[in-house]
């Protein structure tokens, strides 16, 4: 499952990871990107932070449009309690005793999980004291007897006084008339504050990786379908705009590549094939499984040669990538990949096509007819390998033939070329066989030699 989860001041990437494994972490949502994660392959999207100011917040109807597509969306902490409590008719899945209070009524106000924070450059680290922490801080207090109710409600009345930028504990306690109570408080808080939004984001979190151990999928309840409105449409515009636009050394590499036409050309197939089998995916709902992604993951780093964390470190500062851009990256492929396997089958005869358009069917062909009549001529052309044989043979074609390592993953690697695994094993018998004269064995063949019509 690729889980993609918004988070910022609340929790951080790490401790999001620790907990959700194998998550893309992004940071606080803004309209449009619930929206952009879904048309990006999201299994699963958890809200825990988004944008209450200077930018646009997350739209109810981005949320209803992913769970239509049967993403299942997760709400928590934050902005993420807020919509959770607005649509959990629909099916979204709020967590924890803030969306529980919104979802009650008991708080009604935005500004009692907003907060200042750092930029981004700073980890969005929090800069103020969320209005939710502050009352579970007071009711902790008042639990233990810290505080008696006249104290707790003059605390809480300070706070809420107080515009939701202004709220640190510092400012509150000055708000406060001087008593040994206040000072008694003052010293508690410095050990004992609750985080309520942090302890209600990692509770989320551990709900997200239950559910995604179990690979389950959980009924989303939308009545109808999401009206496609003039204002929706004009999102989904923007959101496909900014998915378009490039930075400017993007747009430098592709003035290099177009210099080299041939290449261009080349590139330009591959990506127009990328997109239209991404298109694929999304209308039929195709989402690799982690397996598949772990493959791709594997077989990419692979034929890059960075296995060492180093040496991908290297190589994602070179391509201009961010860890998470890698894993989306990846997770994209897969699906593309996914989606080009479930159509594999009407895709040969536009195979065929292109071949002959592009001059490369009659040499194939001639290549074909001539393995076909020194196959005949063999011993038990038929006959099959023993295991020893078909190692050897896996050996000779990849090192020798192709002159690559073994690919980990066999009948990935067939499914990838069109056949299964057995139809694989007998292609390069017959391969060697073409190769070595008919002698049946990899070990009593030429192994060393180059091989003809390479």
């Amino acid at each position: 499952m690729t889980a993609v989860v918004f988070a910022g001041p609340t929790i951080g990437e790490e401790e999001t990871k620790a907990l959700l494994p194998g998550a893309i972490v992004l940071p606080p949502a803004g309209q449009g990107d619930i929206y952009k994660a879904a048309r990006q392959g999201a299994a699963a999207i958890g809200l825990i932070d988004g944008y209450f100011e200077g930018v646009p917040s997350v739209w109810h109807k981005e949320i209803l449009w992913a769970m239509e597509q049967g993403i299942t969306v997760f709400g928590s902490a934050s902005m993420g309690a807020l919509r959770a409590a607005e649509l959990s008719a629909f099916g979204m899945i709020g967590v924890g005793r803030i969306y529980e209070a919104y979802a009650s009524g008991a708080i009604i106000d935005d500004d009692e999980v907003a907060v200042l924070h750092s930029p981004a450059e700073l980890g969005y680290a929090p800069l103020s004291e969320p209005m939710v922490s502050i009352r579970a801080t007071v009711e902790h207090a008042a639990s233990g007897s810290v505080l008696d109710a006249v104290q707790a409600g003059a605390v809480l009345q300070a706070a809420k006084a107080l515009y939701y930028q202004q709220r640190t504990w510092k400012r509150i306690l000055a708000d406060l008339p001087k008593s040994s109570w206040r000072d008694r408080f003052a010293a508690w808080v410095k050990t004992d504050a609750v985080d309520a939004k942090r302890k209600d984001a990692q509770e989320m979190l551990a709900r997200m990786s239950e559910f995604s151990g179990k690979e389950e999928t959980i009924a989303v309840q939308v009545c109808e379908p999401m009206e496609q409105t003039l204002a929706w449409q004009g999102l989904v515009r923007r959101a496909e705009k900014q998915e378009c636009s490039l930075q400017d050394a993007d747009r430098r590499v592709l003035d290099e590549l177009r210099l080299e036409p041939e290449r261009y050309a080349a590139f330009l197939n591959r990506a127009a094939l990328r997109f239209l089998a991404l298109q694929e995916a999304q209308r039929s709902a195709i989402q690799p499984g982690r397996e598949a992604l772990l493959a791709q993951l594997n077989s990419h780093r692979q034929a890059h040669s960075l296995v060492r964390s180093k040496d991908l470190q290297t190589w994602l500062q070179a391509n201009g990538l961010t860890a998470a851009q890698y894993e989306a990256e990846l997770g994209e492929a897969a699906r593309a990949a996914a989606a080009t396997s479930a159509v594999q089958g009407g895709l040969e005869p536009r195979l065929l096509a292109e071949l002959r358009l592009a001059g490369a069917y009659a040499s194939l062909k001639a290549r074909a007819d001539a393995k076909r009549k020194q196959a005949s001529g063999c011993v038990q052309p038929g006959i099959s390998m023993q295991q020893a044989d078909r190692l050897r043979t896996v050996a000779w074609y990849f090192e020798t033939r192709l002159r690559q390592d073994i690919p980990e993953d066999l009948k990935a690697y067939a499914a990838g070329i069109g056949i299964e695994i057995t139809e694989f094993y007998e292609l390069i018998r017959r391969e060697f066989m073409y190769h070595h004269e008919c002698k049946m064995g990899p070990a009593s063949g030429r192994s060393g030699e180059a091989g003809r019509g390479q």
